[in-house]
């Protein structure tokens, strides 16, 4: 094809390589019909596709557990499933590839995205990236490797400048994105919104030319994160495509350069090369580009994402063996904690989907053992920081469909004339974000959006209403809010407390008017009902009736997601305090964190067992069930550190950066390693996980072979449960000539035992695992001398050592 395409590249205009360099809107690239080139379509991630209809969510989404959860699992082969399942879902949505995975680091517990991120090792997410890729692209459908590079918080995260030497931006953040390259082939790679040492990352050309393009030889396609380009100077750099549409410099501004001479035609044909390359791959040369969005429930996924999901829950604490539980000898159980009814299975920003379905856990512990248990429930207190949406279950629209309301959509701003669609929207929330849209003008458009809401018990409710543009609402008649003509385009929000009576439907409409100058436009009706007067003292009234409490706290997309880092690791509102006044009730607690990432657990000595549930996608409430009642034994092993305290965390004096620079001071010493090198006990270590059996490990044999290393160790279940371990191989040099951390993670391994089950788990090493980045001879570097080789179930549980003599080879 590499002809066809320097055939196609010398029968284009300079115009129209130009038109190839931009988006056409906000999810397609321009097409040229003349020469038969089509559009590429691209789709957000990476625990999902959403397509491009979460706005009106008239199209749903297989929804998988966040980057964290997979990382948790340790399990490649899993994980490379589950890329093959995003993959024909990418096809189900009509694109070609899909904007994932996110492979930034763990860098500070607080950042924003941290869920969506696999760890904060290099070595573990570079082996889950090249997983999801491979699975990914083993279905025709590209990977976008994102966000190239060091974008590890959300504090000023356009303009933020971080300070990275050259040894630690190789060693620590670059492996991920080196491994997508060389070993899983990624299709493309998404430039980051920050700059890198006072460079924006979308123009920067040591990271993008030299090492991308030069030394790593990435023959794809780098595309801008979401308007990530910031000045005249982006053509001639290592950015191929500017996202989205319409360009902004890659456009009049490119042709100018090339028509003045101050650019080369040759660099445009090699963005243009790439894209075309792109198109290639992805076979829109030789099928239709276009396909209708679908919603596709497979069976298969709905168990993938369950495995997936069982294996991603880490047991932190068991004491007593509490877990699992056991029907046989429990008959009551109370579930607290309004995580049990509305589990929180993604995290905010980009990368939700509309899901086909989540599982609560609630319903699942009920559906599976309501027959042979009391299962009793308290909510416990809210935790919400904006008042939740009205309940799907208690929408209907004009025509009384249940679950939906009835949207009119106008093309102007003021409602006028007939609408031009109209649409059923799944919830009390339409949000829009670009400046484009394919059949209508994002900053000048309104819509009216009507229907029932049947109002679940009488009591004062308090009603909200927010949005990004002109609005106003109705309920019964009724108007309750009203900017719409003192509307100044940015985030408004109003309350307003009113009684409302059981089981009536009330007519509910919402007007909603687009304002010039905004790029993210929403409307959103909220509703707190009514609240209980103590609902601490209910849930310590039905912990003390019942033989066992599980608790589930945690986070919301409120408090953890794209746009904003985490305030601080403290669960919010009174939760900590539920658990503290629920374990003093029942001593067989069970608190069940569901989180993207780590939490303070001031209580962690008042309760027997904890789970790390993190966001597990649709299938949550399953996966979770079957972990709490030995259906499956927890698999899952920490991906990043969990601190006792936030002042314990490398960053801690580092983030996130003032006057517009953030300093990686910390260097190498991310995560365990600056647990190791400063002596800090953790409150759980990188690689913690405990499950339903004890492992031996014994026999371990070190050995020099060739141009690597070969280390193997037995292992044995000494329990009477099948379950997993994974065995994690560090190497750490011995008094080296030049400052390296302890040790690090260079090989790992994920083993099925069944009870009394031996196996001899072999490991083969490079030599590049024995390496360093020379920064001043600007390469990687052996030296010969001892090295430490370990094996162990944890960072922090190392269960055998060998010392191995290195000489130059």
């Amino acid at each position: 094809m590499t002809d066809n395409i320097d055939t196609l590249i010398s029968q284009l205009t300079l115009e129209e390589k130009i038109t190839l360099l931009a988006g056409a809107d906000t999810w397609r690239t321009h097409a040229i019909e003349r020469l038969g080139i089509p559009a590429l379509k691209v789709s957000d991630g990476p625990n999902g596709v959403r397509g491009e209809q979460k706005d009106t969510k008239s199209q749903s989404s297989a929804s998988f557990p966040v980057g964290t959860a997979m990382g948790a699992t340790w399990n490649p082969e899993l994980v490379q499933a589950v890329g093959a399942a995003l993959g024909q879902e990418t096809k189900a949505k009509g694109a070609h590839i899909l904007l994932g995975p996110t492979v930034n680091t763990h860098r500070h517990p607080l950042a924003g995205r941290n869920f969506e991120c696999f760890s904060e090792d290099p070595y573990l997410s570079a082996q889950m990236a090249t997983a999801y890729i491979n699975g990914l692209q083993s279905e025709s459908v590209g990977a976008c490797v994102k966000h190239f590079a060091c974008n590890d918080q959300e504090f000023e995260r356009f303009t933020i400048s971080t300070e990275v030497d050259e040894r630690t931006l190789r060693e620590i953040y670059l492996p991920p994105f080196k491994a997508a390259v060389q070993d899983a082939g990624t299709w493309s790679i998404m430039s980051a919104y920050n700059q890198i040492n006072g460079i924006s990352a979308s123009e920067h050309k040591h990271l993008l030319l030299d090492i991308l393009k030069g030394e790593w030889g990435f023959d794809g396609l780098v595309i801008s994160d979401w308007y990530g380009t910031y000045s005249e100077n982006v053509p001639g750099g290592g950015l191929d495509l500017e996202m989205p549409g319409p360009a902004r410099w890659m456009g009049e501004n490119a042709l100018a350069k090339v028509r003045s001479g101050d650019l080369d035609e040759a660099v445009i044909d090699d963005k243009v090369r790439r894209l075309l390359k792109t198109l290639e791959k992805a076979g829109l040369f030789r099928a239709s580009a276009h396909v209708e969005e679908k919603s596709i429930d497979r069976p298969e996924h709905r168990a993938l994402i369950r495995k997936a999901g069982s294996e991603a829950i880490v047991l932190l604490k068991n004491e007593a063996d509490l877990l699992p539980l056991d029907p046989r000898n429990i008959r009551s159980i109370a579930v607290i904690g309004q995580r049990a009814v509305k589990v929180t299975f993604q995290g905010g920003g980009s990368s939700e989907v509309n899901p086909h379905y989540v599982i609560n856990p609630l319903d699942a512990i009920r559906d599976r053992y309501g027959q042979t248990l009391e299962v009793l429930y308290a909510p416990g207190p809210s935790v919400h920081r904006q008042f939740p949406l009205l309940e799907k279950d208690h929408l209907r629209a004009e025509d009384g469909a249940p679950e939906k309301l009835t949207v009119r959509q106008y093309d102007n701003p003021s409602l006028d004339g007939a609408p031009f669609k109209t649409f059923q929207a799944g919830g009390s929330e339409l949000s829009w974000f670009g400046e484009s849209a394919p059949d209508f003008d994002p900053s000048a458009f309104s819509l009216r959006m009507s229907g029932g809401w049947v109002v679940p018990r009488s009591g004062n409710y308090t009603l909200s209403l927010t949005a990004v543009g002109r609005a106003r609402c109705w309920l019964e008649g009724e108007k309750l809010f009203d900017w719409w003509d003192t509307a100044d385009g940015k985030w408004t929000n109003q309350t307003k407390e009113i009684n409302l009576e059981g089981g009536r439907a009330y007519d509910l409409r919402v007007e909603f008017a687009s304002m010039p100058g905004e790029r993210w436009r929403t409307i959103r009706v909220g509703c707190l009902p009514p609240q209980p007067e103590d609902p601490i003292g209910d849930a310590v009234a039905i912990a003390r009736s019942a033989d066992v409490a599980v608790v589930f706290v945690g986070l919301t997309p409120e408090w953890e997601g794209e746009g904003f880092d985490r305030i601080n690791m403290d669960l919010p509102g009174q939760q900590d305090e539920l658990i503290t006044r629920v374990a003093k009730a029942n001593q067989n607690t069970i608190v069940v964190l569901n989180s993207g990432s780590p939490l303070q657990m001031p209580w962690i000595d008042e309760v027997h067992s904890v789970l790390q549930m993190w966001y597990l996608g649709q299938e949550s409430g399953n996966a979770i069930t079957d972990v709490l009642f030995g259906e499956t034994a927890p698999g899952g092993r920490l991906p990043t550190t969990f601190p006792k305290r936030i002042e314990d965390s490398p960053a801690y004096d580092n983030f996130p950066g003032e006057n517009g620079k953030v300093f990686y001071r910390e260097g190498l010493y991310v995560g365990y390693r600056h647990y190791d090198r400063h002596d800090i006990s953790p409150l759980f270590p990188f690689g913690h996980g405990l499950t339903y059996t004890e492992f031996e490990y014994a026999n371990f044999r070190v050995e020099a072979s060739g141009e690597g290393i070969r280390a193997q160790v037995d292992v044995k279940n000494l329990g009477n449960r099948t379950a997993q371990e994974v065995v994690q191989l560090y190497v750490g040099a011995v008094n080296p000539p030049v400052e390296r951390p302890p040790k690090e993670l260079k090989a790992f391994s994920k083993v099925a035992l069944a009870p009394g089950e031996s196996s001899t788990v072999k490991f083969s090493l490079s030599r590049d695992a024995l390496a360093y980045f020379d920064a001043a001879r600007g390469k990687w570097t052996v030296e010969p001398g001892e090295f430490e080789i370990s094996a162990g179930r944890s960072a922090g549980d190392i269960r055998c050592s060998e010392i191995l003599s290195w000489e130059t080879r």
